[in-house]
């Protein structure tokens, strides 16, 4: 198909043109022809003017000479009377005729004339002028344009002979160009239905590392298929920590009800106990479940966003009262500075939510006498609030993963600091949702800052 529309694009653009040089050439030549004839019938009426010829007649042979001089035109004289009436004819055949046509009755008229006519000849007449302008007569000049129509089509023989040659050169650089170009679209789409059917391993061999269309095309599909690639690796691996997460405690609560089950006269305290675990297990599938719906609704952008201007010192000030006890079991302070009064257009409740999920893990991984800072700054655009811990800090490599979903750092703790593994990737979406950003810097037990960066101003449609 590509090929065809080469080929359609290359040649019917040349056969106009050819069509339309060989037209505009005879046009050209036919125009010719008629000044030239209208210009030879105004000289013939000039001199009939001057002999005086319609008073004083001359003999056929005298006027042949006064119109042609000694060497005879090829082209056919016609005299006419002021009665449209042939009283000299060249070719002796129309002599008494009266001649009515449209370019003797404008040549009557004073309109000197040319026109082509159907039959291939050409007619030019012009008026003879007599004596006070009275109108004696018509010369009429009638010539074929055989002679031209002849010319015309041997130029148009030579030139479809040379338009053939370069159509046969059109059409195999044409041919090659489609080989060059649909070869590898047919291997990028061959490439490209595969992935579709789940093959995201599918590569494109790039031979040419010439930059071009195609080989940038061929790039981006490469890219493409490494990040659907990356997400379907992604999705596996969530689905798989989403069934480690809910199988832990699912077996928590098998093994302690068959506990009771096989267990004969077991005490009512011992029941109280083991059901007061399963019940623990049970809310932390619950919490488990929550945090992923609140995922799911929020990379679907299906919880509204109710942004409202606030008070973001009175937000942090309530994030700190409230997680200062967690802070003073572990004897450690929250020490909270505001740097400047900020007020942002923000959604209250979901920005709190995610500023105490960080606050809450400095705390969490901040050993026992540490310090967790958190500061509130602002420029002209853009809030900061800035999460500071002396805790045991993120290794360098791990820290482009501590938003992935149930991604660990300190895999040994398992889950001894609770929570689901979901926290920071609820933040993360609730940030960017805010059109926001958040940096990690953290150093291995040394400690980690995070900074959260929102704009002050949303665009609210």
């Amino acid at each position: 198909m590509l090929l065809v529309t080469y080929i359609v694009v290359g040649v019917v653009p040349l056969l106009l043109m050819a069509s339309t040089m060989l037209h505009s050439t005879k046009i050209y030549f036919v125009e010719e022809r008629k000044k030239e004839l209208l210009s030879e019938a105004n000289v013939i009426a000039g001199q009939l003017a001057s002999y005086d010829f319609f008073e004083n007649p001359m003999s056929p042979n005298t006027l042949e000479k006064v119109i042609f001089g000694t060497e005879p035109e090829g082209f056919r004289v016609l005299v006419l009377n002021s009665s449209a009436i042939v009283v000299y004819d060249t070719g002796y055949e129309e002599v008494g005729k009266t001649y009515f046509i449209p370019e003797v009755m404008d040549a009557l008229d004073n309109k000197d004339i040319a026109r082509e006519k159907k039959n291939g000849n050409i007619y030019a007449a012009a008026s003879v002028v007599g004596k006070d302008t009275q109108m004696d007569g018509v010369v009429l000049v009638v010539d074929s344009v055989k002679d031209v129509t002849d010319m015309v089509g041997n130029i148009a023989q030579k030139s479809y002979v040379l338009l053939a040659i370069l159509l046969v050169v059109v059409i195999v650089i044409m041919v090659v160009m489609s080989r060059l170009f649909t070869e590898p679209l047919k291997r990028m789409i061959q490439v490209i239905q595969k992935m579709a059917e789940g093959h995201f391993e599918q590569r494109i061999v790039v031979k040419n590392r010439t930059h071009n269309e195609i080989v940038d095309l061929a790039l981006s599909c490469n890219h493409m298929a490494d990040q659907l690639e990356k997400v379907d690796s992604i999705r596996q691996q969530f689905v798989s920590n989403v069934s480690h997460e809910l199988k832990t405690p699912l077996s928590s609560v098998k093994v302690l009800s068959e506990s009771i089950l096989l267990q004969e006269d077991v005490p009512k305290e011992m029941y109280v106990e083991f059901l007061h675990d399963i019940n623990s297990e049970v809310d932390r599938m619950s919490a488990i479940i929550n945090d992923l719906l609140t995922l799911v609704k929020l990379d679907q952008k299906e919880i509204p966003i109710n942004f409202e201007e606030h008070d973001l010192n009175t937000i942090m000030e309530g994030i700190i009262k409230r997680l200062t006890p967690l802070a003073e079991v572990k004897q450690m302070k929250i020490v909270y500075t505001k740097e400047k009064d900020v007020t942002a257009v923000v959604d209250e409740m979901k920005l709190t939510l995610a500023i105490s999920n960080l606050v809450d893990n400095a705390v969490k991984y901040t050993p026992e006498g540490g310090s967790v800072t958190v500061t509130l700054d602002a420029d002209h655009q853009n809030a900061f609030i800035t999460v500071a811990d002396t805790g045991i800090g993120i290794p360098e490599d791990e820290v482009g993963y501590i938003f992935e979903r149930f991604y660990r750092v300190d895999k040994t703790r398992d889950r001894e600091t609770g929570g689901t593994g979901l926290g920071l990737s609820i933040t993360y979406a609730t940030v960017l949702l805010h059109n926001g950003s958040i940096k990690v810097n953290s150093k291995e037990n040394e400690g980690t800052t995070m900074q959260v960066r929102i704009p002050l101003h949303q665009n609210v449609s």
